[in-house]
């Protein structure tokens, strides 16, 4: 039996441990410069966040570019 793996780097990486990992590194103010919006500007919380990015796709995806740019750095 072969086993197959996803070229997707993001594959097994919830939108959680994406946040707690760039907020560990970078923290909310770099973040809020990186991506403009407001979740991460004024008064962020993780939950708050994840609520908003769960709901706004082009969001999540600026977060998971950003993201990607930092582990491959």
């Amino acid at each position: 039996m072969t086993v197959t793996r996803s070229n997707d780097p993001l594959h097994g990486i919830t939108l959680e441990n994406m946040l707690i990992h760039l907020v560990e590194t970078i923290g909310w103010e770099q973040m809020g410069h990186a991506i403009d919006i407001r979740c991460f500007t004024s008064n962020p919380t993780l939950k708050s966040s994840l609520t908003f990015l769960r709901k706004t796709p082009w969001a999540r995806a600026k977060v998971e570019a950003l993201y990607l740019d930092l582990i491959r750095s």
